[in-house]
Parts: structure tokens; sequence; C-alpha cells
């Protein structure tokens, strides 16, 4: 089971006081000196309002460029790139373009987004989400997969859109987020990794749903097993409730390596932490206790 970390693209150091990026650099070079093995970054256009704009993250796809350039072994990964944010066949051309870049270690996390302030604010259309998230996902597998796509749909439209011809292209797998029904069935029909978030410990409400997306594959005559399972966790201080750890990973390394054997346990190749605070002593903390985990698996 692989191990990466969440890196806060959207924290500040103080009110209105953005985090650097490089801060955000040096998170990310620490996690993979600390033995990591993947960074990832989140895509919102604000944080929880308009006017509370300082608390907005940087752009993701910028941070996560950059930190190609920054980075040797790491995957790159995002959670999740909103698809309403980027037309679909340019997106794809991006994605190709940072597989150049990072030497193919790019994870492609799509999904449809939630935050209805950030289309308000950008005059994005937030109707028919699901919908709009099918095409632009069609659009961005085929072309990544096939080398170029035609699509007319009702929401998006490419004619014969390629990305670049090159020998041995190496394609990013793609990642989607969701629970319900629908966002199930599209990734089983086009994702090579799901992800569902956030949790300390592993519970019925991913069991439940790993089952339904077992049973979305098997509806279209694919195996599950070939479609990769991770989940996002917390991993900071618990709140002292009843359910204590249920909800938050302690930082401590003996406990983040019996949780890590837990979720590997419930079948996850990945698990993404997001740690509390987000500074290197919280990475080097899980990143012991990755170390203890592997040495008793």
């Amino acid at each position: 089971m692989r191990v990466g970390v969440m890196l806060p693209i959207g924290d500040e150091v103080e009110p209105g006081v953005p985090r650097g990026y490089s801060d955000i650099r040096d998170l990310a070079v620490h996690a993979e000196s600390a033995g990591l093995d993947a960074v990832w970054v989140y895509d919102h256009l604000l944080g929880d309002s308009v006017e509370d704009a300082g608390s907005s993250p940087w752009e993701a796809w910028t941070v996560l460029s950059a930190l190609a350039e920054a980075t040797s072994t790491v995957s790159l990964g995002a959670l999740v790139l909103c698809t309403a944010f980027r037309p679909a066949g340019v997106l794809a051309r991006m994605a190709d373009s940072l597989q150049e870049v990072s030497g193919g270690r790019l994870v492609l996390g799509l999904g449809a987004g939630w935050h209805q302030p950030e289309f308000d604010a950008f005059h994005l259309p937030f109707d028919h989400r699901v919908g709009r998230f099918s095409e632009a996902l069609e659009i961005i597998a085929t072309m990544l997969r096939e080398g170029r796509a035609t699509l007319r749909g009702e929401y998006h439209q490419v004619e014969n859109a390629p990305v670049r011809e090159r020998p041995d292209r190496p394609v990013p797998p793609i990642l989607v987020a969701g629970v319900r029904p629908r966002m199930l069935d599209l990734t089983a029909q086009y994702a090579d990794v799901w992800n569902l978030a956030w949790y300390g410990l592993p519970n019925d409400r991913f069991r439940e749903a790993n089952a339904a997306l077992d049973e979305a594959c098997r509806k279209i005559d694919r195996d599950p097993a070939t479609l990769a399972r991770t989940a996002g966790i917390l991993v900071g201080t618990p709140s002292g409730d009843d359910e204590g750890d249920q909800r938050v990973v302690p930082a401590d390394p003996a406990r983040i390596a019996a949780a890590f054997a837990a979720w590997a346990a419930e079948g996850v190749s990945e698990l993404i932490c997001r740690p509390d605070p987000s500074d290197a002593a919280t990475v080097s903390v899980i990143a012991d206790g990755y170390a203890r985990y592997r040495a008793g698996a």
C-alpha cells in the first residue's frame, strides 16, 4: 500500500496572509525525502466565501506543475480537479503535458465540484453537474487513452481533438471521487482509481460504498479488481469524543501504523493523509508511521 500527503495550498500563515508557494514546495520536498509516495493538491477557486479571499487556495494546476519540477520521485495528484473549471479537451492536453514534464508521475483526479459560491463567483454553470461531468470525463478519458476524441454532447463538444502524438506516450491514471450511484457508475466505466474521503479508521460508510462500486463494475462486466481503491484520512488531534480516532487518526507513529494496516486489510492500495497541522513535523510523524507499517506488513 502506498501513502501520500495532502499539501496546504489554501492555508494561511495568519488571517488574510496565504501560505506562500515556497513553504508548500518545501513541504512536498520534505514528504518525498521522508519516504512518502505521493503529494496531492485540491482544486478550489474560493475558500468559504467571496469576501474571505485570503483563504482562497492557489490555483491547483499551476502549483502541481511547479511541484513536478521541484520533486523527482513522488506521484503528483489532484483530489480532485473540478471539470467545470477548465474545458475538458484543454484539460486533457494539460494532463498530457504534465505527464511529460513530470516523467509520468501524474494521477489525474477528477470530480464534478460541489462548492456553489465559487461557481457563482466565476459564472460557471452549477446545474446538471453530473451530466456535465459525464461528458467531460468521456472526452478526457478518450483523448488520453486513444489519442483524440470527438463528442457532440449537450454540454461539451470536441471535434477530432488530439493530444500530442509520440512514441510510448504515458497515459496518466484517472481517479474519480464519488459515492452516489451515478458517480459510481461513471467510476466503473472510466476510472482507473476510486477515492472516498475523509476518514480516520475504516467504517461501514466506506465498506458500503466500496461494495456498491463492486456492483457497478459487475453491471458493465468489469472485474472490480481492475479498479484501484484509495481513501483520504485525517491525521492529527482527535476531538476526544466517544468516536475518537474513528474520525481522526492520532498523530502518533504506532497509531498511524495500526490505522494503515487496518486500511490495507480493506483492500485499499493508497492512502492520502491530510495532516493537521500541515507542517513538516506532522508529515515526519506520518512517514514514521508508514515505516513502521511497512516493517510489520
